[in-house]
């Protein structure tokens, strides 16, 4: 068997191991020394490429970022910022038919300003809005698809992870990938707000009862209580984008300023810093283990010439380049059902780029990099709440504990049709996601 006949029959096996419910980063380390060994003959090549990729990777300074990003997550979660921006949201538009649905969507947007993680947010989020939504008469299928559709703004809207990850290995400033994100993740609040009121238009009674407007009182109050949030956000973004400071020193200023809002809002006592910091390690060293594993089995397929060799092939088929990518989204929709946005990344895009970068679409490597990274994110994120296994809605329905997955999965089809709509949208007008260049 040729060495990319190897590395090609690994992909299948990896899958299987993932579906046998191993961790994603185990089974790449463990498919990647095992496809080392099988090429090179030399049972030790993979110790020492783990040892090499494990210095070479972790020595990139740009990964100090998500640790950052992380803790500004956990201190905001454990400040109660969650359900401040839901309550002002709520305070906005909580009394309109779906208002607390779409108010849910908008802390969700805003909650993944200072989190950066889809998970985090979803499982964040849907402990705030549930019983809010519940107790306002809201079906329970409604509930858990909006909650489920918001989370993934966690990666989507900056300051992502996944978009440090995906600029890091595409060698992109990371500041002009996270602008790039903004006008999507907009698109993205905009687009779930029409798919609840369109599903209201099928399914009425979802959304209960309805109630009297907040007085103008309440609601004032209700939006103060943001401030920090949209200050913090304000900061560490604009201060990211505008060059007063790197991605690294932008996330420390910001996990300091949450971390300090949280301790004045009495967030952080009673245990809340210690727990911040454990989350923060445990997902810190997960997220790491992850891009151990992905290093040494993408340098398996390296070694292997696997992502050279396909990218010729491609070319060489003279097959339409928008043929190819829409090839590669509709294979990260097929593994977002069962994968995590970063795992994917991390497996795909090493073999993915190298052929995207060399088809013609028109635009030079900069604009490519931004658009095609910007397709991925929003592709990652649909197979997060595709039906019937996307990572979110197994996340939201543990959570809430009463609906019915199959109910969860009717409704949140108009979610995912507001997401395929906007993947075509930016498909057809790439410059939305080029407004930074």
């Amino acid at each position: 068997m040729s060495d990319f006949a190897l590395a090609l029959g690994s992909f299948p096996l990896l899958l299987l191991l993932i579906f046998l419910r191993a961790p994603i980063g185990l089974a790449m380390l463990v498919i990647g020394a095992g496809g080392l060994w099988a090429v090179s003959g030399n049972p030790q090549l993979w110790l020492a490429k783990m040892k090499n990729e494990g210095v070479s990777t972790f020595s990139h300074y740009e990964l100090s970022v998500i640790p950052m990003f992380l803790l500004m997550g956990q201190f905001a979660t454990q400040g109660g910022m969650s359900r401040a921006l839901f309550r002002a949201a709520d305070a906005l538009i909580g009394h309109r038919r779906g208002g607390l649905a779409m108010a849910a969507i908008g802390a969700c947007a805003g909650f993944g300003a200072i989190c950066g993680s889809s998970l985090a947010t979803a499982a964040t989020m849907g402990r705030v809005a549930i019983p809010e939504m519940r107790a306002a008469g809201y079906s329970g299928a409604l509930s858990t698809a909006a909650l489920a559709a918001g989370g993934t703004l966690g990666i989507l809207i900056p300051p992502s992870i996944v978009l440090v990850i995906f600029a890091i290995l595409t060698e992109q400033n990371i500041a002009t990938l996270f602008a790039a994100a903004v006008l999507p993740g907009l698109l993205a609040v905009l687009g779930y707000g029409l798919a609840v009121q369109a599903y209201l238009m099928r399914h009425p009674q979802a959304a209960g009862e309805g109630r009297a407007p907040m007085p103008w009182v309440q609601r004032r109050a209700a939006l103060l209580a943001i401030w920090p949030v949209l200050g913090i956000f304000a900061l560490v973004v604009g201060g990211i984008y505008g060059g007063v400071f790197s991605p690294t020193e932008g996330a420390a200023i910001g996990a300091a300023l949450t971390g300090i809002a949280a301790w004045a809002g009495g967030g952080l006592r009673a245990g809340g810093f210690i727990r911040a910091l454990l989350a923060t390690a445990e997902t810190t060293g997960m997220v790491f283990f992850i891009i151990l594993g992905a290093a040494v089995y993408n340098g398996f397929l390296g070694f292997a010439r696997m992502p050279q060799e396909l990218a010729q092939m491609v070319a060489g088929q003279g097959l339409s380049a928008w043929l190819v990518l829409i090839a590669m989204l509709l294979l990260f929709l097929i593994l977002g059902c069962f994968m995590d946005s970063l795992s994917m990344i991390l497996l795909t895009l090493p073999t993915f780029w190298p052929i995207i970068s060399g088809l013609d679409f028109g635009m030079d490597a900069q604009a490519l990099a931004l658009w095609f990274g910007v397709l991925v994110l929003i592709t990652v994120e649909v197979g997060l709440i595709t039906p019937p296994v996307g990572l979110n809605l197994f996340v939201i329905g543990a959570i809430e504990g009463r609906t019915p997955a199959p109910q969860t999965w009717r409704a949140v089809i108009w979610f995912v049709g507001a997401d395929l709509t906007r993947i075509a949208l930016i498909l057809a007008v790439p410059a939305i996601a080029l407004l930074p260049l």
